[in-house]
């Protein structure tokens, strides 16, 4: 198995709620590190349904001890089990734009070390299309865009879209379909979403793939698993192993700006994002 030459930053987020967006960030996350790669999840979603409520735990520590100096970074990530490593830092993530020097290079230096012990950096981001969302999104080196099957999904999922590539000129935005009934619906989803990008964004957009309408992924959900643990032979397994496989590949195929450390200091300066 080849390994990326720079730890991959994911931004994953949806252009409404309900749609599995932390699902898919978890369950990728597993599958990913199920092939053998070194992967964090930084929880920077705010609802009650994130990242550590699908993991069963709760971050004694957040970003917020770490940025006010209580503890290092290494002393708020959580190991969880499948060897997940996760950081929460919902609630005090934007706290990141406003540090002053010090305590910015602090951050960067720590997040940095990181750099060679990480193949994938998986950011659970919020829903919506809230400035600050799109901004995190923004600093990410690879963005991913669930979406959900049917018009409003697809409705919600151009608004994102559209104000990725107008508003702050982005590419790299991969797609992925969840709640399909089979692989061809997925795929008429995502040429329906590449097609009107092209045409009035001048954007082509990337088929990670489709989930699958499966009661299993619901069912591990429920118990805190991971659906290729709780059940691995079933069609979410299959789904999630297929986009961490394409997943892998695309971070071999070539090396987008980015790593930790730049996606910390875009974050830190995501002001002059906002405002340019």
């Amino acid at each position: 198995m080849k390994k990326p030459t720079h730890c991959q930053v994911l931004g994953i987020t949806s252009g409404q709620s309900s749609v599995g967006k932390t699902t898919v960030s978890v369950n990728l996350a597993v599958a990913l590190h199920d092939m053998g790669y070194a992967v964090m999840i930084l929880d920077a979603n705010n609802s009650i349904h994130n990242a550590q409520a699908a993991l069963g735990t709760v971050c004694p520590y957040h970003l917020g001890h770490f940025l006010g100096g209580e503890k290092s970074l290494r002393e708020i990530i959580l190991k969880r089990r499948y060897g997940i490593n996760l950081i929460a830092g919902a609630k005090t993530i934007e706290a990141m734009t406003t540090l002053d020097p010090a305590k910015a290079t602090r951050v960067v230096e720590q997040f940095g070390a990181l750099e060679s012990e990480l193949d994938f950096l998986i950011v659970d981001m919020p829903p919506g299309t809230e400035t600050s969302v799109l901004s995190f999104m923004a600093s990410t080196s690879r963005r991913i865009l669930v979406v959900r099957n049917d018009q409003a999904g697809a409705t919600d999922a151009y608004a994102m879209i559209k104000v990725l590539c107008s508003d702050f000129k982005l590419n790299e935005i991969h797609i992925i379909v969840n709640g399909v009934r089979s692989e061809a619906e997925g795929q008429k989803m995502f040429d329906m979403l590449d097609k009107i990008s092209q045409r009035f964004l001048a954007r082509p957009l990337h088929y990670l793939g489709s989930v699958s309408q499966d009661e299993l992924i619901v069912e591990a959900g429920a118990r805190h698993l991971s659906v290729t643990e709780h059940a691995p032979t079933s069609r979410g397994a299959r789904d999630f192993r297929q986009i961490a496989d394409k997943t892998s590949h695309l971070a071999l195929q070539k090396f987008v700006e980015g790593g930790i450390a730049h996606f910390i200091e875009r974050l830190l300066h995501l002001h002059d994002l906002t405002t340019h």
